[in-house]
């Protein structure tokens, strides 16, 4: 019998995937024993979806942005005439391993490891886990491995954090194995607060079993008999496919007391956090399980030695502990293999911003980010001209265009002022201005701030000042001499990681194109006609339809005209509040 599968990660839902499942039930309710239906996760595609896969005798089919309509059409000529929708099929599988679609060069130039399973198994059926290998790895380690010899392995393997440090995984478990303590914990930060990312999310709900057997392959290795997934209570859908995967896993024994017969026991619950991007930081979100207020601990003790309910504790992102299964199964040769010499396996990226195939790519590690911005990102978008990318979040910083050569690995993108963060990887063109950029996400780093820090909490503040009156056109000579030196004293004296990495979007801007910020404050002009305080506001004749429905936005009468007629903007009664521009149907005012 034909399977068809639909994406119901969050994209999918977003992009209207719910109504072509319940059409898609409504036809297999016509014809009972036409397919079976199921749901899959994010296949990383986001870019195209709707996605619905149908598998016939080994061959996958991938249909993108499948509307309620077009399921009917795959119905009736696919799974019953057995024609292919060619104008529709964005990836195709032969069984003997060709591929083809018009989005195949998207997945072909990926190496999937952390993202094996997503897009391709049912993320709430347990059953269909175990059948793609999963558990075998848990196994492996309670039979088989010692948990020195665990260790061993991951160290071996050179996997190294996926939140951002990039701190050695094997190292950092071996910190809390070597504690002597009545309980340990095992904690998986799911707390992903960057603007732009989205890879915890999609990892969460498409494949939440290699998560959970990541975290108890830990557990048995430093001996922890309790753990905790902090995630944002903003993920429903991550949070009840976890709490399905939990349920089942302890249904069949994989956690909970005796696991699979071998006298180990652990257990892991769901903390939710309230969406404080401080909680990121490990010893902020260990105040938030424990009842607190989410504010960063003065180290040392390392959470190692003191940590959850200052007990020894380990703390891995999703994306870390999702690769532990594959490594234990498949050997740490195999994951060293892929990558550079100091930064092994792969890294998932969310591609998000200006570019032409926005969704999650996994690539081995040294990849350029010039191969991920137009060799799988496609591109930017309407044909505009590169500028940027944003990489590590609102700590992290702008790399330009020039040094797009750049590897991504742990080594290679600190050198130029940015860190690789969690993945999100925003891609920006020539329309950004890179001063307000900078001041953006220093206003999310500030609100941000849990206040505990003077430099952090004061310093902020006073650089987002700073920016915002220079993106007003009020910016003073010396300004950017003060970002800098702030910048400085807000990374030496801050207490967390957010402090301390809160300065990069302004420091590398300035770094890299200090000719806007001059511009901005010597001409009083944007070069990149983004900040409405600097720009003027102009009707294209040739586009204006005379609608008037800019006029009726306008609170000052700037803008006159008879109705079907070309209408004019006064330029010395208009204050730039923007409103006309965002009232346009037909892209006919335009700043310069």
């Amino acid at each position: 019998m034909k399977k068809v599968i639909v994406g119901m990660g969050t994209c999918g839902l977003s992009a209207g995937a719910q109504a072509a499942y319940d059409r898609l039930s409504e036809i297999l309710a016509e014809h009972p024993e036409s397919f079976r239906l199921t749901r899959t996760g994010c296949i990383g595609m986001c870019y195209r979806e709707p996605l619905v896969e149908v598998r016939d005798n080994g061959i996958r089919t991938i249909y993108g942005e499948v509307t309620p309509e077009l399921t009917e059409e795959i119905f009736e000529r696919h799974i019953a005439g057995g024609t292919v929708l060619d104008d529709h099929v964005v990836y195709r599988l032969d069984e003997d391993g060709a591929s083809g679609g018009s989005e195949a060069r998207y997945l072909i130039l990926q190496k999937r490891i952390v993202l094996r399973n997503c897009g391709n198994i049912d993320p709430e059926s347990l059953e269909e886990y175990v059948a793609a290998g999963g558990y075998v790895a848990l196994r492996k380690a309670l039979a088989e491995m010692t948990p020195e010899a665990i260790i061993r392995e991951v160290t071996a393997s050179g996997l190294r954090g996926r939140g951002g440090a990039g701190f050695p995984t094997g190292l950092k478990w071996s910190f809390a194995a070597g504690q002597d303590s009545d309980i340990k914990y095992v904690v998986c930060n799911a707390d992903e607060g960057d603007p732009g990312a989205f890879m915890d999310r999609s990892i969460l709900e498409s494949d939440p079993h290699a998560v959970l057997e990541g975290m108890i392959v830990c557990a048995r290795a430093i001996g922890a008999s309790a753990g905790y997934i902090y995630c944002r209570a903003e993920y429903p859908l991550a949070v009840r496919r976890l709490t399905i995967a939990i349920e089942g896993a302890r249904e069949k024994g994989y956690l909970g007391r005796d696991i699979l017969g071998s006298g180990f026991d652990f257990d892991v619950k769901i903390k939710q956090g309230a969406g404080a991007f401080v909680c990121g930081e490990e010893t902020a979100l260990f105040a938030s399980i424990e009842g607190q207020r989410g504010m960063p601990r003065i180290r040392p003790p390392f959470p190692a030695e003191k940590g959850l309910w200052a007990k020894p504790t380990n703390n891995n992102n999703v994306e870390t502990y999702a690769n532990v299964p594959w490594i234990i199964s498949n050997g740490a040769e195999a994951f060293a293999a892929c990558g550079t010499e100091k930064s092994k396996g792969t890294k998932v990226f969310a591609l998000a911003g200006k570019v032409v195939r926005g969704g999650l790519a996994e690539v081995p590690m040294g990849t350029t980010i010039h191969d991920l911005v137009f060799e799988i990102g496609g591109g930017i978008k309407d044909g505009r001209e590169f500028k940027a990318v944003q990489m590590g979040g609102p700590s992290g910083g702008c790399i330009p265009a020039e040094l797009d050569r750049t590897p991504v690995d742990f080594e290679s993108i600190p050198a130029t002022g940015a860190i690789m963060g969690s993945g999100g990887l925003v891609v920006l063109d020539d329309t950004a201005c890179m001063v307000e950029i900078a001041r953006f996400f220093l206003d999310f780093t500030q609100n941000e701030s849990c206040g505990k820090c003077t430099f952090c909490r004061i310093g902020t503040r006073r650089t987002l000042e700073i920016l915002t009156r220079i993106t007003k056109g009020e910016g003073e000579p010396g300004d950017t001499d003060k970002i800098t030196e702030l910048g400085n004293r807000i990374r030496e004296a801050s207490l967390c990681g957010l402090g301390q990495s809160a300065p990069n979007p302004a420091i590398t801007t300035i770094k890299y194109y200090r000719d806007e910020y001059d511009a901005h404050i010597d001409d009083k002009r944007c070069p990149a006609g983004a900040c409405i305080a600097l720009v003027d506001f102009y009707i294209d004749p040739e586009k204006c339809t005379g609608c008037t429905l800019c006029a009726k936005k306008c609170s000052v009468e700037a803008i006159t005209g008879e109705p079907k007629q070309t209408h004019v903007i006064d330029r010395e009664k208009c204050v730039r509040c923007g409103r006309c521009i965002a009232s346009c149907r037909f892209e006919a005012i335009y700043t310069k």
